[in-house]
Parts: C-alpha cells; sequence; structure tokens
C-alpha cells in the first residue's frame, strides 16, 4: 500500500520581509548624499561585504534606478560606472577577464575616482599635444 503525506506548504516571504537591509541602506544613501553636499565627502558601500538576502541586492539597485550617465572602462578587466537616477549616488560593478562580478560597489561622489583623469596622465597629455602641435613663431 502506497502512503502519501500532505506536501508541506512552503511560505514565500516578500522580499521587504528577507532580512530588511535595503530601506536601512537607502538610509545610509541619504546620509552619504547629504554629507556630500555639507563636507564634500566621498562615502563607498561595498554590496559584497554586506549580509544580504537573496533578491536584496536587486531589489537596492531597483529602488537606486539608472540615470543618465554610463560608461565602460576597459583595464584589468572591464568595470561599468553607472549612474543612479539620484545624481550623486553611483553603482560600480568590476568584472575579471571572464566577465564575473569581483566587486559591487555604491558610490556617494560628484564624480567616481576611475573616471578622473589623474595628474600624472594629464601632465603626458600636455606633452603629446605639445608635441604634436608645430612650433608658432611670432
Amino acid at each position: 500500500m502506497l502512503h502519501v503525506t500532505p506536501a508541506t506548504e512552503l511560505k514565500v516571504e516578500p522580499a521587504e520581509a528577507l532580512t530588511c537591509n535595503v530601506q536601512p541602506l537607502l538610509h545610509e544613501i541619504r546620509h552619504a548624499l547629504a554629507r556630500l553636499l555639507d563636507e564634500g565627502g566621498h562615502t563607498v558601500i561595498d554590496l559584497r561585504s554586506l549580509p544580504l538576502a537573496p533578491g536584496e541586492e536587486q531589489q537596492l539597485l531597483d529602488e537606486l534606478g539608472q540615470g543618465e550617465v554610463y560608461a565602460r572602462l576597459h583595464a584589468l578587466g572591464p568595470t561599468e560606472i553607472i549612474e543612479s537616477r539620484y545624481p550623486g549616488v553611483w553603482i560600480v560593478v568590476h568584472y575579471n577577464s571572464s566577465d564575473e562580478v569581483i566587486g559591487k560597489f555604491i558610490e556617494v561622489c560628484d564624480i567616481p575616482n576611475l573616471l578622473r583623469s589623474q595628474q600624472q596622465d594629464i601632465q603626458q597629455g600636455l606633452e603629446q599635444l605639445q608635441a604634436q602641435l608645430p612650433e608658432v613663431t611670432n
């Protein structure tokens, strides 16, 4: 005789009930934006170091949305820099050479440091441009 036991009922919790880290992170980002305006400070939140439940990282990224600026850099593996819908809040994702995510950050700043030209690079650019231009005699 076959004995059948009733299936265990699975309860799926809404994303908001997982560990509730999205709301506090949004508040942390809000405080970081206020500091940026008041003091000019740069805040970095390492999403890979946070105890997020499944789905929370995506929920946070959905809440932040996407703004007008998107940049993709290629140096030691690709990096994507995405402005959120909130100016001053950036999502920075680093990939290895196999396109696997190796780092994911939220940066609250005017512009992420990866997009800033370094003084040494600017100096080299000036020298290259000067060498390319013909001498001007008066």
